[in-house]
């Protein structure tokens, strides 16, 4: 077991010719961007069918409030679990290599998704059933956990050191689409007969994930190891030196308690407007039908805005962009739901996109950011857990602290504007105490007195 816990040196590694790097960054970006596709389009949709389904199907309660706290509840599990699956595949990830943990996490996230497409409900199998669907959703959070870190790594990790930016910014591009696509799989089953959606329509988009996964497994398998990696699994000191990636990073927690923070932020505003904007909007008179089609626009500003963002961090520094967007969250939280609760569609729509647009800004120069903050036999961990904690405390518990605020509060908006200023704010804090990291060595021992 002691040679697990090594970095393993791949064999017949070799310096590419540019041509062939050219084409391998290609290639391993898009391949990303795929993976991370694949990944967001199930976690996404559970997180959809927690606010319209899940809470009447899994947790019935005479109070439609309380079933969707409960729903919400499942969603916050498999954030509590994300945490654990970046530990857990970053300490395989940084022994054996970025490729092989990407391939297991997509397998577990494709695998749960279609078993909660076919899990009876609490009608059905009684208190077995939400059980069965917390077990299922922490699978997808182990599998998420995961999937996000390694994917970064293999796009920055293959990049020019001016371009990791721009390049990390396809990859990061596999959140709005998976949205999109689990947005479009919604309201084609939406349409439906209410009974029909309720009874069976809801699992459609859950099985879809098997054919997803087939395609996603295919492309992923073509891709190669991180030059990075590879290039430290060949240095004799580092292969034969013994650790345990976690504990060298809670040793100087430093550099992980700063990814954390500024990854609040983005995380907060994601909740906000892509979860629980899917219970808040309904309640105070909008059809669901229109919020799900908004979401579809929202979505599609941040394909504009995330490889924008990302490769404008490239030129002004991963700091900037991030403070752009924390600033504009703080000054847009109250506008945002004042025009939400006008009971305009439209006005909704605009708002929302606005938001996004905020939100894109914080999040887009994360990837660089956080692998610029640790060094290569860490790297994996580092980023997963700085990563994953903040969409733990940043999704996980939002969602579900904000409708218990607004059931307390006769639906009251004032609570969901200050929790979005509160992310945003910590963010700042965060990149307050960093030091900017655009274009840094990622071969180089980078400590603490780095970040």
């Amino acid at each position: 077991m002691a040679e697990i816990d090594r970095l393993e040196p791949v064999v017949g590694s070799h310096t590419p010719s540019p041509e062939d790097h050219g084409r391998q960054v290609r290639r391993v970006a898009y391949s990303s961007l795929l993976g991370t596709v694949i990944e967001y389009y199930d976690f996404l949709l559970y997180s959809t069918m927690a606010a319209l389904v899940f809470g009447e199907l899994f947790f019935p309660n005479s109070s439609g409030a309380v079933s969707t706290i409960a729903a919400f509840g499942t969603l916050a599990a498999g954030y509590l679990a994300r945490p654990i699956g970046g530990v857990l595949f970053g300490h395989f990830g940084d022994r054996l290599g970025r490729k092989s943990m990407l391939i297991l996490s997509m397998s577990l996230m494709g695998g749960a998704s279609v078993l909660i497409g076919v899990l009876p409900t609490y009608h059905t199998i009684g208190i077995a059933a939400p059980i069965l669907l917390v077990a299922f959703r922490v699978v997808q959070g182990i599998a998420v956990g995961g999937e996000w870190g390694g994917a970064a790594l293999m796009v920055i990790e293959h990049a020019e050191s001016d371009k990791r930016g721009r390049w990390a910014g396809i990859m990061l591009m596999g959140s709005p689409i998976g949205s999109i696509l689990s947005t479009l799989a919604v309201m084609g089953v939406t349409l439906l007969p209410e009974s029909s959606f309720m009874s069976w329509g809801w699992r459609v988009p859950f099985l879809i994930s098997a054919l997803l996964l087939a395609i996603g497994l295919y492309v992923r398998l073509s891709v190669v190891e991180s030059p990075v990696f590879q290039k430290a699994a060949e240095i004799p000191s580092v292969r034969k030196r013994d650790r345990i990636p976690a504990l060298e990073i809670l040793r100087r927690p430093r550099a992980l308690l700063l990814a954390t923070a500024v990854g609040i932020g983005p995380f907060v505003l994601t909740a906000l407007i892509s979860s629980h904007i899917l219970a808040y909007a309904p309640s105070i008179g909008y059809e669901k039908a229109d919020v799900v089609r908004t979401l579809l626009f929202t979505s599609g500003i941040s394909l504009v805005c995330i490889p924008l963002f990302s490769a404008l961090s490239d030129r002004i520094g991963r700091r900037v962009v991030s403070l752009g967007g924390a600033v504009g969250a703080i000054v847009f939280a109250f506008p945002l739901y004042a025009m939400v609760g006008t009971g305009s569609v439209a006005v909704m729509t605009l708002a929302l996109m606005v938001a996004m647009v905020a939100q894109n800004a914080l999040y887009a120069p994360l990837a660089p950011m956080l692998s610029e903050m640790f060094g290569t036999g860490v790297r994996y961990t580092g980023i997963s857990m700085g990563y994953q904690l903040a969409s733990l405390i940043g999704a996980g518990f939002t969602p579900m602290i904000a409708a218990s605020l607004v059931a307390a509060d006769d639906n009251s908006s004032q609570s969901l504007s200050i929790l979005m200023i509160g992310g945003a704010a910590i963010t700042i804090i965060g990149l307050a105490r960093l030091t900017e990291s655009r274009g840094r060595d990622l071969t180089a021992d980078i400590t603490p007195s780095s970040v």
